[in-house]
């Protein structure tokens, strides 16, 4: 993965692409996770999971969001942090236990704050691959 301290919304331009480095999805903590925070049966149940549409245990789809944004922090290291204005999140594929991320992230739009030329709002297109 190259790192590229961006500094400002110069440094930045529409199509531009990055990639993250890889973080492999752990069976513990996933477990642990969807006790706490997504405890339906197929993601802690190796026997409900076998009867569900994904045929084994599956990772939460929140936990994968979690991974995702930490990909994306470590990959687009922005000066002051990156903040979220809005979302656009899908699952088209399951994630499960022990898959591998990566995340491969590309600049769709730039828009300089008028009143603050110093900011900006920056819509990124990401996906896992």
């Amino acid at each position: 993965m190259t790192v590229h301290p961006w500094e400002y919304l110069d440094d930045l331009i529409v199509g531009q692409e990055f990639e993250s480095d890889t973080v492999r999805v752990e069976r513990e903590a996933t477990l642990a996770f969807v006790q706490e925070f997504d405890p339906q049966p197929f993601h802690f149940n190796p026997e409900a999971a076998s009867l569900s549409l994904f045929g084994r245990l599956a990772a939460s789809g929140w936990i994968t969001a979690a991974l995702t944004m930490k990909l994306l922090v470590a990959s687009v290291p922005l000066a002051n942090g990156i903040i979220g204005l809005s979302i656009g999140l899908s699952w088209p594929t399951p994630t499960y236990p022990d898959d591998v991320l990566h995340l491969i992230g590309t600049v769709q739009a730039i828009e300089p704050s008028a009143s603050k030329p110093d900011r900006g709002v920056v819509t990124l297109l990401m996906g896992n691959a």
